[in-house]
């Protein structure tokens, strides 16, 4: 009888982005062009620069780091499989047509995407659902609600060209209140003031925060950042930058202490504006539920607007 082999270890879900791609690329000028000449004009423009590779976007940075984790964890692979521990999927309201040219600046730039959908015109939002995304990055506020309403984390990426180049780290900044949290203090907050809001998370202090919107992509990077050293040779670093100050840390620290979740910074500003902050950081992109906030970042660095909660009736 031949010998049973034994069991093949189950592959590793990878964490899956889906991106727009006016937040990957640098398409402003064809969007102004179809926004005044429209339609026709815009795929004539993209037909007869079909060759021609789109510069870098706001997420490119980020994209490019996100898929080098894939060759740093091959190497170590528990499965043995090499199978990709981050995917990151196109999502186009573009024609497969005039996509044509967007496919051959990713072929272009070296990046491994290999899946994507052109909608020609229709929301391309159901999609990020479809195939399972953990983050649909989008310059479309639309579709950033929708799917955010069906589950997936998402934010509004304001399109433009790819910040400077500032290490190989990838390095991912976000708020607390109503992005890795619930709204609830923030509703106390806004609703009866801010002595208001200190007494009521030293009453709560011991008791977990609900979850937020990106809670379940920050317990899939999480899962990601333990394929690696946990210590500065780590090619991911995160933070948490949040308005709070203390004492209403303690519940915050708390939580995070019940979702078993790592998180290598903690900044409490009490008020303060975030970007220099983000800035000294380093952070390749960083979510805030706050127009406010992400107003302070973006002369910093990359930042993603999550329409949720309290401030975003």
């Amino acid at each position: 009888m031949d010998p049973i082999a034994p069991p093949r270890p189950l592959a590793i879900r990878p964490l899956t982005i889906a991106i727009s791609s006016r937040a990957l690329f640098d398409l402003e000028d064809s969007h102004v062009l179809f926004e005044r000449e429209g339609i026709a004009a815009y795929q004539a423009f993209q037909r007869e620069r079909e060759d021609e590779a789109l510069a870098p976007g706001i997420a490119f940075p980020l994209v490019r780091k996100l898929l080098a984790l894939n060759a740093l964890a091959s190497s170590g692979a528990s499965d043995g499989e090499g199978a990709p521990r981050v995917e990151v999927i196109l999502l186009s309201r573009n024609s497969s047509d005039t996509g044509l040219r967007i496919f051959n600046s990713i072929q272009h730039h070296g990046l491994d995407i290999r899946r994507a959908a052109f909608t020609s015109g229709a929301p391309t939002w159901p999609y990020a659902t479809s195939f399972g995304a953990d983050l649909f990055l989008s310059a479309n506020p639309e579709s950033v609600r929708r799917a955010l309403e069906h589950g997936v984390a998402a934010a509004t990426i304001l399109p433009s060209p790819a910040p400077a180049h500032r290490h190989d780290q990838l390095r991912i900044a976000f708020d607390g209140d109503a992005v890795i949290f619930g709204d609830e203090s923030e509703r106390v907050s806004r609703e009866q003031g801010v002595e208001a809001f200190g007494r009521h998370e030293r009453e709560f202090a011991r008791e977990p925060l609900s979850g937020g919107p990106f809670r379940n992509f920050l317990d899939a990077l999480h899962r990601l950042q333990a394929a690696f050293p946990a210590d500065e040779a780590s090619p991911i670093r995160t933070a948490l930058v949040t308005a709070r100050s203390a004492p209403a840390h303690e519940r915050v620290i708390r939580t995070l202490r019940e979702w078993g979740v790592r998180l290598d910074e903690a900044l409490f500003l009490g008020g303060r504006d975030k970007g220099p902050f983000l800035e000294a950081f380093g952070a390749d992109i960083f979510f805030d539920d706050s127009e406010h906030n992400i107003a302070s970042a973006r002369d910093h660095v990359a930042a993603g607007h999550v329409p949720h909660g309290v401030a975003n009736p």
